[in-house]
């Protein structure tokens, strides 16, 4: 059972043991429980339904990180299959144009000195 479920049965069973204790007693001695057990049971029951939403909060937060997740992921695959394509269409037209003995090599940083190669 999840945390927000469990939550709301604490609450559903606090308020209902505070009412019917109190109907009990009222049936039978013409009064109320203490002012104690009273306020114990409504503030056991307050917690739980502050829990609950904030567990239903938590979930839905999850669920729209997971989905953005998804999503970037998706169009960062997207992105670098599309820049790949581009870049095998670069490599083989420059090879086609220079025949089949031509050589890629890379582009070497700027800035440098022979001293530091």
């Amino acid at each position: 059972m999840t945390l927000k479920w469990m939550a709301v049965v604490v609450a559903t069973v606090s308020l209902t043991l505070c009412v019917t204790g109190n109907a009990v007693t009222l049936a039978l001695n013409g009064g109320q429980l203490p002012l104690l057990v009273n306020l114990f049971a409504l503030a056991t029951a307050a917690t739980a339904i502050v829990l609950a939403v904030l567990a239903e909060l938590h979930d839905r937060l999850d669920d729209r990180l997971t989905a953005l997740t998804e999503f970037l992921v998706e169009r960062l695959r997207e992105i670098e299959a599309h820049t790949g394509d581009r870049n095998t269409g670069f490599v083989e037209g420059y090879l086609l144009s220079h025949g089949q003995e031509a050589a890629v090599v890379p582009f070497v940083r700027r800035g440098r000195g022979a001293a530091e190669r």
